[in-house]
């Protein structure tokens, strides 16, 4: 049979066409679709684990996104010749996706999900990543799952105050503002990305622009879903009861009867541990010791019901966030004590780990984050080369999530998807305040040492320091804050919470981590647990969170207020310096030899390279050392040594025959001076004036054409009166 092919058009303001289409892959999946733009391609695929899964507490949704080198035409380099494990590109694409949709799925639906999106082809006037969450929303509302959907993303940036929509990579380069919005029909759902120092209207304006293109991206797939007949009626799904088990009292009355007794037996008890402003260890002990009552109570009744541990987690998480809820509604209350605007105390210090290039660290209330700064060469960049970006980051920040910090033991398996997300956020909030002339690769590193919520607004408050005690001279110092939302339904107001906790996180709707200078915001990433908000909401979020950035300005300053004006003893010094370019391979020697026997003489490394135009090749040349960075220096200059016509040298005299003698001006220099070019006077023996080994001035005459030898002279000096 022919695959039926269902597609729907439409056209962005500057005529560019974008489709989107089902019908023709993939037609095993529950569900499939195909995104267009331009030559970029991606498919999506949806399926659907039949049964639901025992003994979850969380929703198995897996999202999987691919690029494959093909698609950019690009053979995989390395040994195996084939796709491998994601790329940290790949993974943050996943996470973009994954917040996308987790909250428009029904609370109790659980069965397996497995989304997957494939890069099938790529243009480089159209990058893939602002069309990933448009063709998973596709492939997801027309399969056979409830959705609240449908949904769409758009990745938008602006150029000298001029918007575009889906740009590619060399715009990219040039923006002041790079967005990646997704929402519903009426409201916003996701916002992530950079921003050169924009303020807080720019910003809407930018998230309003893109909400356009998301509803016109929404009425196309609306329109595709109703030409698409096969899968207009959704089947029955597997409900796991115990999750929203209040709405389903009539099939569950056991559940019923165990949350009756909780709140009977303990309610009070949760709710004065709640209320009590305690520290995160103490509370959270106290609710363990809680549960644990709880679960030996119900294992000596006679009540029966499958997975009874988990029933008895699941209610008791419901019954918490209820409390936890209560409290901040009704009494403004938060868990520490604070008002709704309240920051947790900060300190912090520079400098505290001295044998580092830089160092800081940032404590919060109960988070602290440690943040090294390690200056590098041009050798230590960070290389970037996927099937759709090959690039040179001078500058990176990784970011570390230990299991102390929250007080567990895990078995480490590497960097989590989590920690390179968060990562990249700092880094991203960072590097446009980095001085674009520094000569050095920066690598900073954060590791939380302590977590109750707002980690990575820590590393960037610490990341900014440790890079200003590095002698880093940044535009002007950033912070972060992670703002939070709690939404009261009977009511419909919105409490905004600033700087969150671990548990407001957990509890709350909203997750918006804004990082900002005192002239405007740097990054941002938004997390919604519901199915999105209105631009008022979203706007007091914002104007409120650049309020507590410039407090936590403040605070900082107070540790150190501006960057050290110069690098601390442990840093490398680099020195740059061009040479002309056939000195190249003489300067590198036969297989390496001589560049070598320099570095491991000078303690220093050294890199060359060709200059991209021109015939000059660049010197680097790294060291801790002064003396011996200068002695480098020394010696490669020495190599690469051209003299002037007309300069007077200093030279030694190398072997004497009978009418010249051999000398040499630098170690790549050696030149004749003939008999006649010694003295005014007539030398029978060239010996009786001058010896091997002696040191003598020469003027550099020029090159003989004819032999290609350099001429020199001794004897023009003293013709000139010149008195060496």
């Amino acid at each position: 049979m022919i695959p039926e092919l269902i597609k729907e058009n439409l056209f962005l303001e500057d005529g560019r066409a974008l489709s989107i289409e089902t019908g023709k892959f993939a037609r095993k999946a529950n569900g499939s679709a195909v995104v267009r733009m331009g030559n970029t391609s991606l498919l999506a695929t949806v399926v659907i684990y039949k049964e639901y899964k025992e003994d979850l507490k969380f929703r198995p949704l897996t999202i999987d996104y691919r690029e494959k080198y093909s698609a950019g035409g690009k053979i995989p380099g390395g040994y195996i010749k084939r796709e491998g494990r994601p790329s940290e590109e790949e993974i943050l694409i996943m996470r973009l996706v994954d917040r996308l949709l987790r909250p428009l799925f029904k609370d109790n639906y659980y069965q397996e999900i497995q989304i997957m999106i494939s890069l099938l082809s790529y243009d480089i006037n159209v990058l893939p990543d602002g069309l990933a969450g448009l063709v998973a929303s596709t492939a997801v509302s027309i399969s056979e799952i409830y959705f609240k959907g449908p949904v769409s993303t758009v990745r938008i940036i602006r150029i000298n105050d001029a918007f575009i929509i889906n740009p590619g990579i060399e715009e990219l380069k040039k923006s002041e503002l790079d967005l990646i919005v997704g929402g519903t029909n009426n409201y916003i759902l996701l916002v992530e990305g950079e921003m050169r120092e924009i303020s807080e209207i720019e910003m809407m304006e930018a998230i309003v622009k893109a909400h356009k293109y998301i509803q016109l991206q929404i009425e196309a797939q609306i329109s595709l879903i109703t030409k698409n007949q096969k899968f207009r009626n959704k089947r029955l799904y597997n409900i796991k009861l115990y999750n929203y088990y209040y709405k389903y009292l009539n099939f569950n009355l056991k559940v019923f009867y165990i949350k009756e007794k909780i709140n009977f037996l303990y309610y009070e008890d949760i709710y004065y541990i709640y209320k009590g402003c305690l520290f995160k260890q103490k509370r959270s002990k106290q609710i363990e010791n809680i549960l644990n009552e709880i679960k030996f109570h119900f294992s000596n009744e006679s009540i029966v019901i499958n997975n009874i541990n988990i029933e008895i987690d699941i209610i008791f998480d419901e019954i918490k966030k209820e409390i936890i809820k209560k409290i901040l509604l009704k009494e403004n209350i938060r868990l520490d004590g604070r008002s709704l605007d309240d920051l947790r105390t900060i300190c912090s210090k520079v400098d505290c780990l001295p044998g580092v290039h830089g160092s800081a660290i940032f404590t919060r209330g109960e988070t602290q984050a440690l943040s090294t700064v390690t200056l590098g060469s041009s050798l230590d960049v960070n290389k970037i080369d996927n099937a759709i970006i090959r690039a040179k980051q001078r500058f990176y920040l990784h970011y570390n999530f230990p299991p102390f910090s929250t007080g567990e033991i895990k078995f480490l398996k590497g960097v989590s998807r989590r920690e390179i997300g968060h990562g990249n956020l700092a880094q991203r909030a960072l590097k446009n305040i980095i001085p674009f002339v520094t000569p050095y690769t920066i690598r900073v590193v954060s590791d939380v040492l302590e977590s109750n919520g707002s980690s990575s607004m820590a590393t960037v408050c610490a990341s900014t320091l440790a890079l200003m005690d590095a002698g880093i001279t940044v535009k002007r110092p950033v912070s972060g804050i992670s703002m939070g939302l709690i939404m009261n339904y009977l009511t419909g107001e919105a409490i905004i919470l600033s700087d969150i906790l671990g548990d407001e996180d957990y509890i709350g709707d909203m997750d918006f981590k804004i990082t900002g200078t005192e002239y405007g915001i740097t990054a941002c990433q938004m997390d919604m647990k519901i199915s999105g908000i209105t631009y008022e909401v979203l706007l007091n979020t914002i104007f409120k969170a650049k309020k507590g950035l410039l407090f936590i300005i403040k605070k900082m300053l107070t540790t150190l207020s501006c960057p050290r004006k110069s690098l601390k003893f442990p840093a490398p010094k680099i020195y740059t310096f061009y040479i002309p370019k056939k000195f190249i391979g003489t300067v590198i020697g036969s297989g390496g030899k001589i560049i070598q026997e320099i570095q491991v003489s000078t303690e220093t490394n050294i890199k060359i390279k060709e200059k991209e135009k021109g015939s000059l090749g660049i010197i680097e040349i790294l060291g801790k050392n002064e003396t011996k960075l200068k002695s480098a220096i020394f010696k490669i200059k020495n190599i690469t040594f051209v003299p002037k016509v007309g300069k007077i040298y200093k030279a030694k005299v190398k072997n004497i025959n009978k009418f010249c003698v051999l000398v040499e001006i630098s170690k790549s220099v050696e030149g004749l001076l003939h008999i006649s070019e010694i003295s005014w006077k007539i030398l029978t023996k060239v010996k009786n004036f001058i010896r091997t080994g002696d040191i003598i001035y020469v003027k550099y005459l020029g090159k003989n054409k004819k032999l290609g030898k350099i001429k020199l002279s001794h004897k023009i000096l003293f013709y000139r009166n010149y008195h060496i």
